[in-house]
């Protein structure tokens, strides 16, 4: 039986200067997928044809290294990673693994690669789960 360490939620929070794939309506139908290793999740959307808006990586191997410690002893609002922009990941700006809350948080913005334009703003959040639980 496998132990899981707890719950990656991942929030979409806003699309900037998309690209227009739709030249007649002049928009586009975006959607967003997130790959872990095999695992997918995505919008299902069947009354249109969803529209290739580029794609963005970065690595969350750091961000649950961070999350499953005992981080009861850190300050609120300390800092506990910064990532810059370069050239194997997609930040467009510094992002910070930050202890907020009693939470393991990470904002981070992302430049679309494979496009002309676009930029995805996330939110990363790590929810502990109860003592005993697994799958």
């Amino acid at each position: 039986m496998e132990r899981l360490l707890g719950l990656l939620k991942v929030k979409v929070v806003r699309g900037l200067n998309l690209a227009i794939c739709d030249p007649l309506s002049h928009s586009s139908d975006p959607y967003v997928v997130i790959r872990l290793g095999q695992q997918e999740v995505f919008d299902h959307d069947t009354f249109t044809k969803d529209d290739t808006m580029g794609d963005a990586e970065f690595s969350i191997l750091d961000f649950v290294e961070i999350a499953v410690k005992d981080l009861t002893h850190v300050r609120d609002d300390t800092v506990m990673k910064t990532f810059q922009p370069n050239e194997e990941n997609s930040y467009s700006a510094d992002s910070h693994i930050m202890w907020k809350d009693g939470k393991v948080t990470q904002n981070m913005a992302l430049k679309l690669r494979n496009t002309d334009t676009g930029e995805l703003i996330m939110h990363l959040e790590w929810v502990n789960l109860p003592p005993g639980m697994s799958r």
